[in-house]
């Protein structure tokens, strides 16, 4: 289990913040290719594309404190797959929130 102290370390860890900034681009993709994308999805998959980074920033975050009770080695080599599903969930839980 990582410590709080590593995990505030692994948000400068730029290969694991780059991952997050594409799996927030797959995300905005999928919403604005969605069947019926609402206005709050819309909205916010425009502003993702506009700047992957930004939202990445806030979403590392959530990817960090999703995975608390993993090594901080198994946080770094999370595959492409189990970051997505991170990003996925917590988008789909702030756009249908209202964030």
């Amino acid at each position: 289990m990582a410590t709080y102290a590593e995990l505030y370390e692994l948000r400068s860890d730029s290969s694991l913040r780059n991952r997050v900034a594409m799996a927030v681009a797959v995300k905005a993709q999928a919403l604005i290719d969605g069947n019926s994308p609402t206005a709050a999805q819309i909205a916010w998959a425009s502003a993702a594309i506009s700047n992957p980074t930004s939202k990445a920033d806030m979403l590392m975050n959530y990817v960090l404190a999703a995975n608390k009770d993993a090594s901080v080695g198994q946080i770094s080599s999370a595959s492409d797959a189990a970051i997505q599903s991170n990003v996925d969930a917590a988008v789909d839980a702030l756009v249908d929130g209202g964030a």
